[in-house]
């Protein structure tokens, strides 16, 4: 369900809108897959689906949805910031990102942000681990 959040919501950043067809391409999924995920958010009441018409985010939705993207983001920074190299690094976060919780996300978030600040401790960091 929050791949399909994040998916929604950052279709809407980009274009506006989120078709059943764009989403089941970008997830690799069948657009009936998308249609089934697309009602059951709205029972839980993240988003608004019309037959034909497509989906639209609540406020809630949003919010959720947001969280989940700015997670996603945290931990990509982090793979930035500590120069993890990894031919796979988007599965790799979508693969964390769902058993993080806030405090992690927030503590990871506040890492990268204080070894973005304190370019030279970074760098000390790095070349520690080069020597592991």
């Amino acid at each position: 369900m929050e791949d399909y959040l994040e998916v929604i919501y950052m279709m809407f950043e980009e274009k506006g809108y989120a078709r059943s067809t764009d989403i089941a391409d970008h997830l690799d999924v069948l657009p009936s897959s998308v249609t089934k995920m697309m009602k059951r958010l709205d029972e839980q009441g993240l988003g608004v689906y019309e037959k034909y018409r497509g989906f639209v985010l609540t406020s809630k939705g949003k919010k959720i949805a947001k969280d989940i993207v700015d997670k996603h983001q945290t931990l990509e920074d982090f793979f930035r910031v500590f120069e993890i190299d990894s031919d796979n690094i988007y599965e790799e976060v979508e693969g964390i990102e769902h058993h993080i919780g806030k405090e992690t996300t927030h503590c990871i978030s506040s890492l990268v942000q204080f070894f973005e600040n304190h370019p030279e401790i970074r760098k000390s960091y790095l070349e520690y681990r080069k020597k592991l």
